[in-house]
Formats: C-alpha cells, structure tokens, sequence
C-alpha cells in the first residue's frame, strides 16, 4: 500500500511472524522515470527474510519494458504490474486501475513485458472499472500473456473499498486461469481468511488494511490452517504495537506534527476494530502532538479484554455462497 507498506512497516510486520511473500510499494513508470530509491531499499534492504515482489504502475510500454529490466538486476522473486489502484490521481492518468477500460492496451502492456521479464512475471488487478462484466474480457488475455500468477481485488475501481467483494469472480480466475491466483479484498480474520479460499478456490491470499490493523492476522491463519489456538491481542497488546510502529516509522528529520499525520494514516485501519462507535478514531484525529496521541490511544487501550480486531461494521459470511452479483 503506497506511503504505507514501506520498509519500515515490513521490518515491524516480520516481528509478528510476517507475510510468506511481500509486495513492494509501486514504482511509478513514466519516460523519464527512474527507480524510486527508498522503494528499492526494500528489495536491497529487506529485513523479512521472504520474498520480494517489486511492483510497477504505468501505461508506457517502453518505460515499463525499461524499469522491468532494471528491476531484474535486483533480488526479486518476481516483477508484477498493478492493474487496480483506485486512486483518482493514478486513475486518471489510464494508469492502476484506469487500465481496466482498455482491454487491448492491456494486451500490449502485457506481451510487451512477458518478453522483456525472464523470471517471474505477475499481475493485481481489480475486476473492472466500473462494471465487473469486463472481467470475461480480461481472463483470456491474462491466459494469452502467460502471467506466472495473478492477484484479484475482488472490486471494480468505482466500488473501492466499499461495497462488497465479488468473491464469485475471485472463484471464476481461480477455475478458469492455468497460473495461480491469489484472493484479495476485506480479509479480517482467520476464519475469514479460511472461508475465502474454501468458496474461490484462490491459492492464497494478499492482506492489505487487514494486516495494517492486526499485524496478528498472518500468524492467526497459520495456526487456523494447523489447527491451533488462535491468538487474540489484549487492548495492551494492541497499544504496544502502536508503540512499535511510531519507534518504527519515526525519523529525526521529521517534525512531532507531521510524525503524529503520519500515524494517523495507521490508525484510519487500526481504529476501526478498537471501538464501534467511532469515538477513538474521533479523538486520534483530532490530536496534533505524540503525548497527546497516546493519551488518546491509553483510554481506549490500556486494558488487559482481547480484541479480535475485526472492523464492526463486517460480518463473517452468513452461508457458503458465493458474495457479488459478477454472473
């Protein structure tokens, strides 16, 4: 997640068990683009001690063929190509999720870069722009490229984080495509992440804003899927993680008002799942300084009650059948 997901943020994840494989922040490609270099240091730098995917975002062939070549001279498991950013000011620019109104630009992009990519080429990709019939039109040309793996956010680019995942398309990818896919979208919990890839038949998933409020969720799935206790954080727990990710994303350079911003970008996920009405995330902000910060966050946090972490305003699927209306 672009500003988000960065170096830092991975080192502080793989202290709580961490991702199997990790995503870099895109690149941003254009003609006179050149490798972001605090993005590559999560690539040269990578703490995780797992894979590295570094992705690329951008509609120029020659620069993506360009950056993908450069990228190779790097240790990455594999260069992916992000076709879902819902940002307008990517949009906008027919670059993320833009692309998805123009099917044949993708073919191109695409044969352009399954040339130029020796390794391990992938694609994120959302289901559409605006009407996720379009994502019939997408498959054969994620097949005809010959992509190594594809990632679905089972949303179209107008949906954005709000309306409901269309698991259903996730399960169409899955069953009809020769690579693997990976399911994406509202993934919260272990039980969750075990109903998702029962009904799409996904080979994994992609934790985005779920992992950012419970840096517990990759470890809580693996002891789902080994049938253990699953781990719930107390309030305390919780309130020294937020302690962990300010040491981890606090630099000298930068003043106590912009540090405390910057948390505040965390804590827009993370507060979803303290309290449901919506008064914790009201009070964070609304602070402007650090004491004032984790004030705000021991009021709400400085209790020893486990906290599943599960946004209030979702619910686990109440039957086993597909979510969204794709068909």
């Amino acid at each position: 997640m672009q500003d988000v997901t960065d170096l830092p943020f991975w080192r502080l994840m793989a202290e709580y068990g961490g991702a199997d494989v990790y995503v870099t922040e895109y690149f941003r490609v254009t003609a006179d683009s050149r490798l972001d270099k605090w993005i590559l240091q999560s690539i040269t730098q990578n703490p995780t001690g797992r894979p590295v995917i570094a992705q690329m975002i951008g509609n120029d062939i020659p620069a993506l063929v360009r950056t993908a070549r450069e990228l190779q001279h790097h240790p990455v498991a594999a260069i992916d190509l992000n076709l879902g950013c819902p940002a307008p000011v990517v949009y906008r620019k027919c670059a993320g999720g833009g692309l998805l109104r123009d099917p044949e630009r993708i073919d191109r992009i695409l044969g352009a870069l399954r040339t130029a990519i020796s390794g391990p080429f992938t694609v994120k990709t959302r289901i559409g722009f605006d009407d996720p019939r379009i994502f019939d039109q997408l498959l054969p040309i994620f097949e005809k490229n010959r992509i190594d793996l594809l990632t679905v956010h089972g949303r179209t680019v107008a949906e954005r984080y709000t309306s409901e995942v269309h698991y259903d398309a996730i399960a169409l990818a899955a069953s009809t495509l020769s690579c693997p896919v990976i399911a994406n979208g509202n993934i919260h919990s272990a039980g969750h992440a075990a109903h998702i890839l029962a009904i799409t038949g996904a080979h994994g998933l992609m934790l985005g804003r779920g992992a950012i409020r419970n840096p517990w969720l990759f470890e809580q799935i693996r002891q789902h899927q080994r049938g253990l206790p699953v781990t719930c954080p107390t309030g305390r727990a919780v309130l020294r993680y937020i302690h962990r990710l300010y040491e981890s994303v606090s630099s000298p350079d930068v003043r106590e008002t912009s540090q405390v911003q910057k948390m505040k970008k965390y804590m827009n996920f993370l507060a979803l799942g303290v309290e449901p009405t919506g008064r914790f995330l009201h009070e964070i902000r609304r602070v402007t300084t650090t004491a004032d910060f984790f004030a705000a966050c021991r009021t709400f946090l400085d209790h020893d009650t486990p906290l599943p972490l599960i946004p209030y305003d979702l619910q686990l699927p109440k039957s086993d059948h597909l979510a969204g209306h794709h068909r």
